[in-house]
């Protein structure tokens, strides 16, 4: 491993443009990048990642040391639905150095092969994002309602007790997917912000959430249920009983899926039903935590916990399969993960909600949806929707299904 201290360099999304049109002009591929709250640092990138299809995140070693120095960047898409695949299931690349940007806002330049900065990222600063524009068009809110509807039905029937219902706003952005992340992170701030991107286009996470933090033999989990817009008193959400309810029953759901493959007895609840403000809303967060062996793959941790519990509903399986009858269109990226596996660092993936997937073309897909529980109102989880959504698309409310919203980027003097 060799680490080099590069100083302040400027914002990591500033620095991520500047990557970006470095490695443009002597023809790499684009960088990839984590900002926000990944391994104690604000930001994780690799300079050039050649993001191509796979079939699954590689089997890489829980490490447990402060520096990244590379690693696997890619996604992993929510695996359910119809329709066909906008983008490819699963797609990632393998980096051998990083440039990370620590807790105190300084850079360091990391290379598990022990290699030098190269040249051609000497004199890295941060450069503003180009103009973009994008259109969005609003799911069909009757669908929708419906489809929250028949999920009441089914927990009035004893089917289920709780399924995260979702649909999908769909766009299309003139100019560059990366422009559009910059610009979102610098203005929004999410905790677990990533991007990959490939000839197949690219996926923009302005996530939250945190699926899974790996290091050594430590695992832990912080789901989110509960949402309210953040004009309102953050006591009314923790005073909710629909939403600690909500929140309080994927907890049981992380908890048993880690103890899939957690040692016995070592899974814990260390953080029940916090609030937490995300871009636009405020959250309620709960952290689920476990002892899992070194010797247990990764491959084993994901078919044990993914896809993720907050998305899908209890129990699992059969709300895996209602869903399938009640959403109509393939979600995609969309409650899939995005993240880093790192020999050195050990692996971090979010929950990819807030998340807008680009085909090759330019055409964007968000999903947006929410817990249901018996006491679920279909008309206040279209709200819910619309919510999540505003941050992104800059929809006002109410919103109806013909809504169509253009949102353009600040020009570079205002970033």
């Amino acid at each position: 491993m060799r680490i080099d201290p590069l100083g302040p360099l400027g914002s990591a999304p500033g620095v991520l443009r500047w990557i970006a049109d470095a490695g443009a002009r002597i023809g790499l591929a684009p960088p990839a990048a984590l900002i926000g709250d990944w391994f104690g640092s604000r930001a994780v990138i690799a300079p050039s990642l050649h993001a191509t299809p796979a079939t699954e995140v590689p089997d890489v070693p829980p490490g447990e040391s402060a520096a990244v120095g590379g690693g696997w960047f890619g996604y992993l898409s929510y695996p359910d639905g119809p329709g066909t695949h906008r983008i490819p299931d699963t797609a990632g690349g393998w980096s051998d150095s990083v440039l990370r940007q620590d807790a105190d806002g300084l850079w360091w330049h990391e290379s598990l092969s022990g290699a030098a900065l190269p040249e051609w990222l000497s004199g890295v600063t941060e450069t503003p994002p180009r103009p973009y524009a994008m259109t969005w068009t609003a799911p069909e809110r009757d669908r929708h309602r419906a489809a929250v509807a028949a999920c009441l039905a089914a927990i009035a029937a004893g089917e289920i007790y709780q399924a995260c219902v979702c649909t999908q706003f769909h766009g299309h952005i003139t100019g560059d997917p990366l422009d559009f992340f910059v610009d979102a992170v610098s203005r929004t701030a999410p905790a677990r912000a990533a991007y990959v991107a490939g000839d197949w286009g690219a996926v923009a996470s302005l996530s939250p959430e945190l699926f899974l933090r790996r290091r050594g033999e430590s695992v832990i989990s912080s789901p989110i249920k509960g949402t309210l817009p953040l004009r309102m008193s953050p006591h009314t959400l923790r005073e909710s009983v629909k939403d600690v309810a909500e929140n309080i029953m994927i907890v049981d759901l992380v908890r048993n899926d880690l103890s899939r493959v957690a040692v016995t007895g070592s899974v814990t609840v260390p953080e029940l039903l916090r609030v937490r403000a995300a871009p636009g809303v405020w959250h309620l967060v709960s952290t689920v935590a476990a002892r899992v062996p070194t010797h247990v793959r990764l491959s084993e941790v994901l078919a044990a916990t993914f896809p993720p519990a907050s998305v899908t509903g209890t129990p699992k399986g059969r709300a895996r399969e209602l869903l399938l009858q009640w959403e109509w269109e393939r979600r995609g990226i969309y409650c899939g993960t995005v993240g880093l596996a790192s020999p050195s660092a050990g692996t971090e993936l979010n929950v990819a909600i807030r998340t807008v997937e680009f085909d090759a073309h330019g055409t964007a897909v968000l999903g947006v949806g929410g817990g249901i529980t018996a006491d679920s109102d279909p008309a206040a989880e279209w709200e819910e929707c619309l919510h999540k959504a505003a941050a992104i698309v800059g929809l006002g409310q109410p919103a109806t299904s013909d809504s169509r919203v253009a949102t353009h980027s600040p020009m570079p003097e205002n970033t």
